[in-house]
């Protein structure tokens, strides 16, 4: 009997594209259903592309470019998104950085005008510097150092999995590389990264092209040009022994787990990563998942469990060298290599004996729903958009890439879940130190 296939519903999001003459590519895309504009802007610049004695060093920046800017004092960009009614934030990523924007439609100008004033240069002085080390070194603190399981495993896996610098290192930072950091060194990774031929901007919603068009060519066109770096590469070869590594958490109060095999290139070989893309969901996406049916509710060897691509969990927004991760959190006396055996098993299963009917289908419309969730607001659809054009030159695969998920078939599932033996593998192991 042939598997069922899910029928996937797709988007016809419009999409205009043009580059600057400074090098600035831009990505429109229409909505004019509610009066509202998501803007955003993708610097090619993320954790992976910080220099070594450096860690941290590409998401301080990102908090000096809310400091000020070319003619904006500290606080003024915060001040005139908020007047306007808008939301704004930034964010830091393995490859890319992004600063956004959602604002009533009758505020594009004011969003592009501020966006185009720190692309020509933020306020870098040493006030400024110093202050956003220490407000980095207390994110530090309350993000890992003083939360149970803090960094797991985000921060725990590379450096097992990976041998080099961009990959394995610690992208939020050792406070002695923050502290030394100088204002020098800032305004050369800003001259070096945030060019304007290292960036995208993205808008979408209510917004007329033409008009949006010369908005954009007032305000951007006249930032300096400034060529891209060339992105060098960050390839490494893949395991051949398992790696493991255990470390004791003083504060969590259960053990935990995460394990981690690496996956085919997510830009130059879509069609081969996309089946693992999958297969994370078959295996721990929702109670019928293979992995929560079998360790949560028959087994009770975890109290949970989840699966996802890439080691910030966003499998269309990152390069190779990346990874399918399964983390597990594990009841008092929880035994880590049960679970690891087990999840042995239940992969082997899958390309053993295949799927069950109905399995694949109803997989792949949750994850159609999930994927079509996060582009309906229009900041999440110019945010993607603005990734997809930074990585591959192409922001209307976001209107594919339902459909590619559904076309995923059970063979290629089943040979992606092949690929993860143990010889493949990376793991961590977090040994509870606190109270329970």
């Amino acid at each position: 009997m042939a598997a069922r296939r899910s029928k996937i519903p797709a988007t016809k999001y419009p999409v205009e594209r043009f580059t600057l003459d400074n090098g600035l590519r831009v990505v429109l895309t229409p909505d004019r259903s509610a009066p509202v504009v998501g803007v955003a802007v993708v610097y090619d610049v993320g954790i992976r592309s910080e220099p070594e004695g450096r860690t941290g060093f590409a998401h301080l920046f990102e908090h000096l470019m809310f400091q000020g800017s070319a003619n904006l004092e500290k606080l003024a960009h915060f001040r005139y998104v908020q007047g306007a009614g808008g939301t704004f934030n930034g964010s830091t990523h393995l490859d890319y950085t992004d600063y956004f924007e959602t604002l009533p439609s009758n505020a594009l100008e004011r969003a592009l005008f501020l966006e185009a004033d720190r692309m020509r240069g933020p306020r870098l002085t040493e006030e400024n510097l110093r202050n956003q080390v220490d407000v980095v070194k207390e994110e530090i603190r309350v993000n890992v150092l003083n939360r149970p399981y803090g960094g797991f495993p985000w921060l725990r896996l590379p450096p097992i999995m990976f041998d080099t610098f961009p990959n394995a290192h610690d992208g939020y930072g050792s406070f002695d590389d923050l502290e030394s950091a100088t204002v020098e060194e800032a305004a050369d990774f800003f001259d070096r990264y945030y060019a304007c031929g290292n960036a995208v901007l993205a808008v979408s919603g209510d917004l007329d092209v033409a008009q949006t068009q010369e908005l954009v060519e007032r305000h951007f066109g006249s930032v300096p040009a400034r060529p891209a770096p060339v992105r060098p590469s960050f390839a490494e070869p893949d395991l051949t022994a398992e790696r493991r590594q255990a470390y004791t958490d003083r504060l969590a109060p259960l053990p935990a787990v995460a394990t981690a095999w690496r996956v085919p290139d997510p830009i130059a070989d879509l069609a081969g990563y996309l089946p693992y893309v999958v297969l994370a969901e078959v295996l721990t996406d929702g109670d019928a998942s293979r992995l929560v049916e079998r360790l949560a509710l028959r087994d009770r060897t975890v109290t949970s469990i989840g699966g996802y691509l890439g080691l910030m969990g966003e499998p269309f927004g990152v390069r190779d060298p990346t990874a399918l991760l399964v983390e597990a959190h594990l009841p008092p006396g929880g035994d880590v290599d049960k679970v690891l055996r087990t999840i042995d098993e239940e992969a082997a299963r899958v390309a053993t004996d295949g799927l069950v009917d109905g399995e694949l289908a109803r997989t792949q419309a949750r994850m159609a729903t999930h994927l079509l969730r996060g582009t309906d607001a229009v900041l999440g659809r110019a945010l993607q958009m603005a990734v997809l054009e930074q990585q591959r030159g192409a922001p209307d695969l976001l209107n594919d890439l339902p459909r590619l998920i559904g076309e995923v078939t059970e063979e290629q599932v089943r040979a992606a879940a092949a690929s993860l033996r143990p010889e493949r593998r990376a793991a961590v192991e977090v040994i509870p130190g606190g109270t329970k």
